[in-house]
């Protein structure tokens, strides 16, 4: 059902716009979504990691005209991001002809990266869909199945894979290939040892307050160079910066991002962690299971919803704040791990400060029931579907 929605998303805003990108990590689909579309339509495609269709646009302009009754897919956009400018005068042409939405769909494996060479050429021109790994609302089955999602994370060739052992060897596999290939096409050079380092001591982290000082301190290089690696990370869609939430509630506020590796199964691969009975008695499970119903949450909520957390140096504390659209209202997340939780003092006050139209407590168990007064414990995919009926 995911999938068919997501294809009528792709469909419908190519009815919209000239240009439509998918924008995900590598590995979670993006081309095989994309293939699907072309089955409906007359289409052409071109994988820009292919020197052979790189060849093919080396007079760019001359080449895609002789497609303008076609959808064209460009595969790894990145490779090639000269050829935006070029997208914009043949997007302007085909609109003079009568021609205005339904050419170009774009796929790219870094957010910012792409944003940033879009937006130069393609603003008005462009609609963008973002692509996930697998979440709870796509896996179908039990709790079980969640737990093999949580261990596994939601690449599909991890989750997929038939066992434990080769799921975590293909996670390996798959860090390695971005530190070693894909890191040194959207970034300035950095050594793949410091880089790996980095992203194993964020795993390490999960879940804490960004101090980038005792992070550089670690890896022997500046405070602004860590920065600068982790804002990579974040524009490779690897790692989440979850911003404090801006309030004027008259107490002094943690303001420090907290960081999280996106994906629990390449958090659990860069810890070494190759199933759940070590996931169980590892000492980051607590913070792994935060992460990763973070990641389920947000890949649920409507577009536009506005994501933080909140923290005040006296200890009120919530999870994760969701700003929600269209008059939705605020609501206060909080997460546990294990089947009877537990409000903690640091909830209720922060309530208290921020007054949210809705507060949960998300846990491990499957039933939803009012836990305290005004407050609710609920499962990862009752919440997750709540927040898909509001999109």
């Amino acid at each position: 059902m995911i999938v068919r929605r997501l294809q009528q998303s792709i469909k419908d805003a190519l009815d919209r716009q000239a240009a439509v990108a998918i924008i995900g990590p590598r590995q979670v689909g993006k081309t095989t979504l994309a293939l699907a579309i072309a089955e409906q339509r007359e289409s052409i495609y071109l994988d820009l990691e292919s020197s052979q269709d790189r060849a093919k646009l080396s007079d760019p302009a001359l080449f895609l005209r002789m497609y303008e009754d076609r959808l064209v897919i460009l595969d790894e956009i990145h490779r090639m991001p000269e050829l935006f400018q070029t997208l914009r005068g043949l997007i302007d042409e085909g609109r003079r002809r009568g021609r205005r939405t339904g050419r170009f769909l774009i796929l790219g494996s870094a957010s910012i990266d792409l944003l940033r060479q879009s937006g130069e050429s393609l603003a008005g021109r462009i609609e963008y869909i973002d692509l996930g790994p697998l979440d709870a609302l796509e896996v179908a089955g039990d709790q079980r199945d969640l737990v093999k999602l949580w261990l596994r994370g939601g690449f599909p060739d991890s989750f997929l894979a038939k066992n434990n052992s080769d799921s975590f060897k293909l996670r390996k596999s798959f860090i390695r290939t971005y530190l070693e290939r894909d890191v040194l096409q959207f970034g300035p050079r950095i050594p793949a040892e410091t880089l790996e380092r980095l992203w194993t001591m964020l795993a390490h982290n999960q879940g804490a307050q960004l101090n980038a000082l005792k992070l550089a301190g670690g890896l022997s290089v500046s405070a602004p160079t860590v920065t600068g690696y982790i804002d990579l990370l974040v524009d490779l869609l690897l790692v989440r910066r979850l911003r404090s939430f801006a309030a004027n509630v008259g107490k002094r506020l943690v303001k420090s991002p907290r960081v999280y590796v996106r994906d629990s199964g390449i958090a659990h691969a860069l810890l070494g962690i190759r199933d759940f009975d070590e996931l169980a008695g590892h000492p980051i499970v607590g913070a792994s299971w935060e992460g990763f119903v973070i990641e389920n949450i947000l890949a649920a909520a409507p577009e536009d919803t506005m994501s933080s957390f909140y923290r005040t140096t006296g200890g009120a504390e919530i999870d994760l704040v969701l700003e929600l659209p269209a008059k939705n209202g605020l609501w206060a997340i909080e997460v546990k791990r294990g089947l009877a939780p537990k409000v903690e003092k640091g909830f209720h006050f922060a309530c208290e400060d921020l007054k949210p139209d809705r507060r949960f407590v998300v846990y491990s168990g499957s039933e939803h029931y009012p836990l305290a007064s005004g407050i609710e414990a609920i499962d990862l995919r009752s919440l997750a579907s709540l927040l898909a009926d509001l999109c």
